[in-house]
């Protein structure tokens, strides 16, 4: 059988039902949103799955919403089942005022430092991460740099406007 991104979230929601938020496919990427105390349950779920097979942790990044009250700050995680060449995009999203969410590292010990990095740059902290610290930024910074309520340029240069970096 050939697996498809209607299969894969089908598969998905009967194993996890209200524990899926949302469901869209951008550009032929299925891209999934779940319910932050799941991200475990979830991607472990999708790794040892006979079929699936989602055993590489691609990528894991923040971002920041600041207009979705309640839920501005995001884990996005990129995962790859080399067996079927197929890639799936998984989402969460955190209040800024409570940023925790549970380390990937118990599944995929690659997630080290990517969500170090990601401490480092949104403040979002990974529970049960043997040693999240900064590692790019220097460990006085009182602040996180990727956060939109910092201007990316010199407020005083009329040259440069942050509206022409999609802010």
């Amino acid at each position: 059988m050939v697996l498809n991104n209607e299969y894969i979230s089908n598969k998905i929601v009967s194993q996890f039902g209200s524990k899926i938020l949302n469901i869209e496919i951008q550009y032929g990427l299925l891209s999934i949103t779940m319910d932050k105390d799941s991200n475990i349950d979830i991607v472990r779920w999708l790794a040892n799955d006979k079929e699936l097979q989602f055993t590489f942790l691609t990528d894991l990044t923040g971002i920041h919403y600041p207009q979705q009250i309640g839920q501005e700050l995001g884990v996005i995680y990129h995962l790859h089942s080399f067996k079927n060449n197929i890639r799936l995009r998984l989402k969460l999203f955190v209040n800024i005022e409570m940023p925790i969410v549970q380390s990937m590292t118990a599944v995929f010990g690659s997630a080290n430092w990517m969500e170090r990095e990601t401490y480092d740059f949104y403040g979002i902290l990974f529970e049960g991460h043997t040693n999240l610290k900064r590692i790019l930024n220097m460990d006085e910074m009182d602040y996180f740099p990727m956060l939109k309520q910092y201007p990316l340029e010199d407020q005083q240069r009329v040259d440069k406007d942050d509206k022409f970096f999609g802010r």
